[in-house]
């Protein structure tokens, strides 16, 4: 028997999510960011953490972006296959949602209707949208508000097998090196192993909706997530980019399995405010 829901429920819902991401930093995100201060040991990136914690203070109690740059919305929405969502389009309830959310919330409108003509839509629409079909009866919708200074920083490779784990290695640091400071470090990582072309990129941003701790189940892709991990903030570009011991917050493999002759890989590169919220409906 099919659960009904109502597109109205879905446009509410996005709203919510637009405003309440864009000005309040989710708890792991929050709690990285309270665990750097207290271990970095640099003088000024421990002062540029601590303008972080108040910048996040600010706009948490006076209902105000954390981020000027309030992004581009992607989504990635799971719909139970036996779900009817009634009174109009999936998606036209999606952007409807975000439309509400970017106006009402009164955050920066960032989209062009076209990529050369860069005619501004108005109101942050249309977002991306990832749609999977999974069992049961709800909708989850996982909501991230993408800024652009560290999308831009991101790179997709197509690796040789022979490349092996010392070439996604080498790749991963090479990507967040070419950001340097202008992600505006420190940094959350989502890497995309496998697949193809399109579907490396796909897993490399899902990645970043992921609790900022979180853990591979894989223990070979654990520990390359360790050491990549280790490498970055070895790198000390620190907090801002003027050095420390903080240059990522986390980083995050998603691997998918792929063609014999290629190894796909995604890097794709959040800045320290990583804007996710996810919702069962």
């Amino acid at each position: 028997m099919c659960r009904e829901i109502e597109t109205s429920v879905i446009v509410e819902t996005v709203k919510q999510l637009c405003i309440k991401a864009t000005h309040e930093l989710s708890p792991d995100m929050e709690k990285a960011l309270n665990t750097a201060a207290e271990k970095e040991t640099g003088t000024l990136a421990k002062e540029i953490l601590g303008q972080l914690q108040e910048n996040l203070r600010i706009a948490k109690e006076e209902r105000i972006p954390i981020c000027q740059d309030t992004g581009m919305v992607v989504l990635f929405v799971e719909v139970g296959q036996d779900v009817h969502v009634v009174g109009g389009s999936l998606t036209d309830a999606i952007n409807e949602g975000v439309r509400q959310g970017y106006v009402d919330g009164y955050l920066r409108k960032s989209v062009v209707a076209d990529p050369l003509l860069r005619e501004n839509t108005k109101d942050n629409t249309p977002a991306i949208i990832h749609y999977d079909i999974v069992p049961g009866d709800q909708v989850h919708i996982t909501f991230t508000a993408k800024g652009f200074g560290s999308e831009n920083m991101s790179r997709i490779y197509m690796l040789k097998p022979a490349d092996g784990e010392e070439g996604v290695l080498d790749k991963i640091i090479e990507t967040v090196k070419l950001a340097g400071p202008n992600a505006c470090p420190p940094l959350v990582v989502g890497v995309g192993l496998g697949g193809d072309f399109e579907l490396a990129a796909k897993m490399a941003k899902h990645a970043l909706t992921l609790p900022v701790d979180a853990k591979s189940e894989k223990p070979h892709i654990r520990k390359l997530e360790e050491e990549a991990f280790r490498r970055i903030n070895a790198l000390q570009i620190g907090p801002a980019g003027l050095s420390g011991d903080t240059t990522a917050f986390g980083l995050h493999i998603e691997t998918y399995p792929t063609h014999i002759a290629g190894m796909p890989l995604a890097v794709n590169i959040c800045c320290h405010v990583n804007r996710h919220e996810s919702v069962c409906i």
